[in-house]
């Protein structure tokens, strides 16, 4: 049975609005945004950080989640990640129900957020390209892509790519966005 207090807690998503998970209310949604991650990055093996929903909604975690739901279902189509840097907002994973029209909802308001500023990315491989035909620019700067990673180990490959270590696994990336640096 449904009770009233579980009812007056839920968020009210709005259809095809962008909305922003509290943290209070957040453990109530961790298991759906994982399942739309786990989806999102399936594959290419899962997502480094994100395992089960503890990842999601856990003591460690400070990622801030926008979901938004494009469909006639009550469910999340897609979910957008994103933790607080002293560069700005950095994206940490994307989650979608595997629709294209969750696809491209989640990767076109990434591409708009990271084209105004504040916003970067950590890329490789298809989203990369996806990204820089929607004018998304890519940081050619090892200054100042170190500046945006201080403290993570980078080896510097040029033409804005490096090599970093993220959940055990060596992967070439590029920054893409505007941080504020």
């Amino acid at each position: 049975m449904i009770k009233l207090v579980d009812l007056l807690n839920e968020i009210d998503i709005p259809k095809n609005k962008w909305v922003t998970i509290p943290a209070s209310e957040l453990k109530d949604y961790s298991e759906e945004i994982y399942k739309l991650i786990d989806n999102a990055y399936a594959q290419i093996g899962g997502h480094p950080n994100y395992k089960s929903a503890d990842n999601v909604s856990g003591s460690e975690s400070d990622a801030e989640y926008e979901i938004i739901d494009l469909d006639d279902d009550p469910e999340i189509d897609a979910v957008s990640a994103a933790k607080p840097k002293a560069a700005g907002k950095k994206f940490t994973a994307t989650g979608h129900d595997g629709s294209s029209a969750a696809k491209s909802k989640v990767v076109n308001h990434k591409a708009n957020q990271l084209k105004s500023g504040g916003y970067y990315v950590e890329v490789s491989g298809k989203i990369k390209d996806i990204f820089k035909a929607k004018g998304v620019e890519a940081i050619n700067d090892e200054e100042l892509v170190r500046k945006v990673l201080k403290g993570k180990e980078i080896e510097w490959l040029g033409n804005g790519e490096y090599k970093r270590t993220i959940g055990g696994k060596v992967f070439t990336k590029a920054l893409m966005g505007k941080p504020t640096v």
